[in-house]
């Protein structure tokens, strides 16, 4: 692609650009995906409010379909300023994708099951990374001729979408709470359980709404400044910019030579890179399934806490793997233990906890924030990275070893095990912790659990 990028500018300009000039472009091209994510982020509240969840993933098909034509065409254009502006466009498809499914899943599911499948995004996520690993083989795809074919291909899922998205309900508590429509919530609800007595969810769902009914919209500035959402808001801020910063890019980044000093040959790399993609896969499957057992806290407990111990034991094999000729396999069992770690806790967890942790009214401004701490901080970690390896080589996996350990103690002293409870009952417990037993409904989003209806 950078060929791509070089050719193009000389039948322009009659000149190749200079390297520097070459590489502030292929920068630019890869950080419009981050800075797409995090624009994306910032239209999540806007558009679930106004266009429902699912109404949502369906205009947002627009942002993967469009930038899959233009990169698909891009050589053929001889533009790659078409690719740079379909790399904002897809960032922004996975700014709002990944924070507005895991809301509608979760708002979806019934409690016992709403880890599970708030975990299933993650798993695709993850499967995604495998596919596109695999097609981006040199033997495949990851050639002169093959390459925007690769870009385009972007796009197949979301046509997917488009044409089986609106055979699904809305999600059953925006068409309540915010729609006031009870007979489509009902009837959206049965067709989700696949039976009719859906009283007991309903009259959930009517609490839900009795305790929120004076707040209405909560946008990100009011978010901040009500007592009763503190620890939540500190809580998204602080396991978001955990999972980012704390080297999961990095690790892959720096995967490639760690292989190569294994002795790994240079053009078996791309296989072993894609083994740790189906490692990275197997372990989100295994999320899936024991994250209900468990639970989201001893999970992210596990999780940073293995990603801490591989960076500690990480620093030490690449500061010695010259001096000690079996160092390089400790590296790899490093890479793979770091991303076992990731995959059970600090990569799917905390999109769970989004939506767990806030009620309706406040639950797109929580994605916002949470979205947008993601994507800067994957922005920054690209960004500063290349610097700091440069500056501090193999002791740099000491900084994001840090920040695992902070993560690991701030789940510990502060994130409740929120399995298997209402929404509500977990408001409950944030309540206390925000000691604003007594709320004023006027100005905070919950107070005491009201009373059901039956119990009068």
């Amino acid at each position: 692609m950078k060929t791509f990028y070089n050719k193009t500018y000389y039948e322009r300009n009659n000149g190749y650009m200079d390297e520097f000039a070459l590489t502030l472009l292929w920068s630019v091209s890869v950080s419009m995906f981050p800075f797409g994510g995090f624009v994306g982020s910032l239209m999540v509240g806007p558009l679930v409010n106004n266009f429902g969840r699912k109404g949502t993933l369906l205009f947002n098909n627009i942002f993967s379909i469009v930038p899959a034509v233009l990169m698909g065409c891009s050589k053929v254009a001889g533009s790659f300023e078409m690719i740079i502006l379909s790399r904002l466009l897809v960032g922004i498809c996975a700014g709002l994708s990944s924070n507005v499914v895991p809301m509608y899943l979760g708002e979806l599911a019934p409690k016992n099951l709403r880890g599970g499948l708030g975990v299933v995004p993650q798993l695709f996520i993850t499967i995604g990374i495998l596919v596109a690993q695999i097609f981006g083989l040199r033997s495949l795809l990851a050639s002169e001729e093959g390459w925007p074919i690769l870009l385009g291909v972007t796009g197949v899922p979301a046509a997917l979408q488009l044409l089986l998205l609106p055979f699904f309900p809305e999600s059953p508590r925006y068409l309540l709470i915010q729609k006031k429509d009870e007979v489509a919530a009902q009837t959206a609800l049965k067709r989700l359980r696949g039976w009719d007595d859906v009283g007991p969810e309903m009259e959930e769902i009517r609490q839900e709404d009795e305790a929120e009914r004076a707040v209405g919209f909560v946008s990100v500035l009011k978010l901040f400044r009500m007592r009763s959402l503190r620890w939540q808001v500190i809580s998204v801020i602080v396991l978001m910019g955990g999972q980012q910063l704390s080297g999961v890019n990095a690790i892959y980044y720096y995967a490639d030579q760690i292989y190569l000093s294994a002795g790994v040959k240079e053009n078996d790399v791309q296989y072993v890179t894609v083994g740790t993609g189906a490692v990275n896969v197997l372990m989100t499957v295994c999320a899936v399934f024991v994250v209900e057992l468990l639970g989201r806290r001893f999970l992210l407990l596990l999780g940073f806490s293995v990603c801490f111990t591989a960076c500690c034991v990480l620093t030490a094999a690449l500061a010695l793997q010259d001096t000690i000729s079996w160092m390089p396999y400790v590296s790899i069992a490093c890479i793979i233990a770091y991303v076992v770690g990731h995959a059970l806790g600090p990569s799917p967890v905390p999109a769970v906890l989004i939506t767990e942790t806030f009620l309706q009214s406040s639950r797109p401004a929580a994605f916002m924030v949470g979205g947008s701490v993601h994507w800067l901080s994957n922005f920054t970690v690209g960004l500063i990275f290349p610097f700091v390896q440069v500056g501090l080589g193999a002791y740099s996996f000491v900084i994001f070893g840090v920040i695992c350990l902070l993560t690991t103690i701030y789940t510990f002293l502060v994130v409740p095990e929120t399995k298997a409870k209402t929404f509500i009952e977990i408001n409950q417990i944030f309540t206390k912790m925000n000691k604003v037993s007594e709320v004023h409904r006027e100005k905070e989003e919950l107070e005491e659990f009201p009373p059901s209806p039956r119990g009068q």
